[in-house]
Order: structure tokens, then C-alpha cells, then sequence
């Protein structure tokens, strides 16, 4: 039952990206009344199109360079959990449960935890510019102000080094999607759907060319089409934007 409520409450969060979630969620929401909690084809059935819906477009989006990324972040007795987010649009989820010897951390030292994971984990998206870190430890605010004590602090916060950010905090009852991924009983649990349509679908597009003759000579460097066009990284680009191969499927997956 409480783990329904952890993922009620996540999903939740999200419900204004997702479809019909009132019919989605209806067999898991009944399940909460007193003494109706009774797992089903049905339930089951309804938690897995929510997953589906948590983990593909429109919830989560691409990332937008123009635009200042948010990490949210939680820590609970057993695990840490992080969002990354641009204008409230969340972009990847990030769920770890901790090791016996993590969980004996201050609330604190599992909050800085929690903050260091969830930037390293997505530091191909937050290094070269400014972003901002929500978390409900009001103490984090001031992290760059307090004095190091502990040779903890000096470790994790040393990993923050290079990286331009601000602190803000948030209460509890608007940090539910990173309060619900921090007790998530899984071992690990990384949903960075950007990383999957980034190598997928690019690999897709290499292969889309040998699909056209003109297309395949030049990238194997055996013809010339002209000046418009210009291969980088094994992409063709014609003016610099992408270039993609005769293939149906691929593009109307990339138009979806």
C-alpha cells in the first residue's frame, strides 16, 4: 500500500502530461480504499501503462539548451531519488537504494548525496552552464556558505567543483516526484530517456543511408554532392541540419 502511494504520487505530479490519467490510474486508485487492496491483471495492467506513459513523449521531453535545467532532489532512510526538469517538464528520473553502510548517514549527508548522484549522472546536460538544485534539506541552501567539518562534506561537495549552480529549497509537499523515487524498493532504477532516443535513434539514422545509393557513396567518401552538404561524425548534414535516409519507419518514429 505504500509503495502504491509512492507511485501514485509520482505519477501524479505528472498527470497533466499524461492522457486520460484519471481512466489510467482508476484500478490503482481503488485499491487505496479500506481493505480493497487486492493486486490484479487489472492493477497491474494499469501500472504498467503508467510506466509506459511516465517514460515516452509528451512526459518526458528533450532537453533544451536555451533553457536553465532544474534538479530536484530527495533522500530517504533506504534510497535517493532525482528529477531533471526545464520548466516544470521533467526530462529523466533517476531511483538508487543504498547500501546498509549509506543508510547509517545523517539525513544531510543523504540529501548532499542524493544532490552529487543526480549531477554526475547528468553532467553531460548541466557542465558549461548555470542550473538550479531543489531540495527539501533547507540546510543544502547554504552549502557553498558553511563551513566544511567533515571529511564527507570535503569529499562529496569537492565533486560539485567546476559545476555553476544555485540552491533553492523546496517543501515537502512540492517535492513529490523526487520523495517517491528516493523509496522505490529496486536496487537501481535509471529512466534518462534521453540517452535512449540520443543512441537509438542516431543509430538509426547512420544506418538509414545505406539505404540510398547517392547517400551511401558519400559517406563512404566514393562521391561528392556538393558544398550544401557536410558529414560530421558520421551524420550528413545538408546546411547543418540532419540529414535522414529513405526509411519510413525511422522517420515516422521521429515524427511521433
Amino acid at each position: 500500500m505504500k509503495q502504491l502511494r509512492g507511485f501514485l504520487g509520482l505519477s501524479g505530479y505528472y498527470r497533466k502530461f499524461i492522457k486520460g490519467y484519471a481512466h489510467l490510474a482508476k484500478p490503482l486508485t481503488n485499491l487505496l480504499r479500506k481493505g480493497a487492496f487486492e493486486w490484479s491483471a487489472e492493477a497491474q495492467t494499469a501500472f504498467d501503462h503508467l510506466k509506459t506513459a511516465l517514460t515516452n513523449a509528451p512526459v518526458l521531453g528533450i532537453p533544451d539548451f536555451s533553457k536553465t535545467f532544474i534538479v530536484g532532489t530527495d533522500a530517504s532512510t533506504y534510497g535517493i531519488g532525482a528529477v531533471l526538469m526545464q520548466d516544470g517538464h521533467p526530462l529523466a528520473f533517476i531511483s538508487k537504494t543504498l547500501s546498509p553502510k549509506w543508510q547509517g548517514l545523517s539525513v544531510y549527508e543523504k540529501e548532499l548525496l542524493a544532490l552529487v548522484f543526480a549531477v554526475q549522472k547528468w553532467q553531460q546536460y548541466l557542465t558549461g552552464q548555470k542550473f538550479i538544485i531543489k531540495t527539501d534539506q533547507k540546510s543544502l541552501k547554504w552549502l557553498l556558505e558553511q563551513r566544511l567539518t567533515t571529511p564527507f562534506q570535503q569529499l562529496w561537495l569537492s565533486k560539485l567543483m567546476g559545476y555553476s549552480y544555485d540552491i533553492q529549497y523546496k517543501n515537502g509537499k512540492e517535492n513529490i516526484a523526487a520523495d517517491a523515487l528516493s523509496r522505490l524498493p529496486s536496487a537501481e532504477v535509471l529512466l534518462l530517456a534521453i540517452s535512449t532516443i540520443q543512441s537509438d535513434l542516431l543509430e538509426l539514422v547512420k544506418n538509414s543511408y545505406s539505404l540510398d545509393p547517392t547517400l551511401k557513396a558519400y559517406v563512404q567518401g566514393t562521391f561528392v554532392l556538393g558544398p550544401k552538404y557536410s558529414l560530421i561524425d558520421g551524420f550528413l548534414r545538408k546546411r547543418g541540419k540532419l540529414v535522414i535516409g529513405p526509411d519510413a519507419d525511422l522517420k515516422a518514429t521521429i515524427l511521433n
